[in-house]
């Protein structure tokens, strides 16, 4: 069972940075890397790695992508329940849902959190910030927000 949902998982790169470490004898670089893993039926996680070349940090990040997996609530599959905002630092993630056919309406790293997750159709607006890691962030916190809005039934 564990090895068919690591098989079903896609990794999307969000975002790579070099970023440099300042030591006696100059700078140290190393890359940052900002991975989004899902599988496309309502589990998504995000991990960031950091190491001396890009593969390898790469590699790293979608491992622990891969550990903080969550399960979110979708609608009918291809949608969210109700319009929710998730925040984050200074980044504001508006997502909407939407009707049959509309599309993933978002910008690169929300559409990378959503399209991980398996929506299909949402309008998003992202406010504040646009900084990947905030809004990856703060679009997993309005995706942990969502509510199952079905009718329950009353026993009488």
């Amino acid at each position: 069972m564990e090895n068919q949902q690591q098989q079903d998982l896609q990794e999307r790169v969000v975002a790579i940075n070099r970023v440099a470490k300042v030591v006696k004898g100059g700078r140290r670089f190393s890359f940052s890397a900002l991975v989004v893993c899902g599988n496309g039926q309502g589990d998504v996680g995000f991990g960031t790695g950091k190491a001396g070349e890009v593969p390898e940090a790469i590699g790293k990040a979608g491992r622990i992508a891969k550990k903080s997996l969550k399960k979110m609530k979708l609608k009918e599959g291809r949608t969210i329940p109700h319009q929710v905002t998730g925040k984050f630092g200074a980044a504001k993630v508006i997502l909407i849902p939407a009707s049959p056919g509309t599309g993933v309406i978002a910008g690169g790293p929300v559409r990378a959190v959503l399209e991980a997750v398996g929506i299909k159709d949402i309008l998003t607006k992202c406010v504040g910030t646009t900084n990947p890691h905030n809004a990856v962030r703060a679009t997993m916190d309005g995706l942990s927000q969502l509510i199952d809005q079905r009718p329950t039934k009353t026993v009488e």
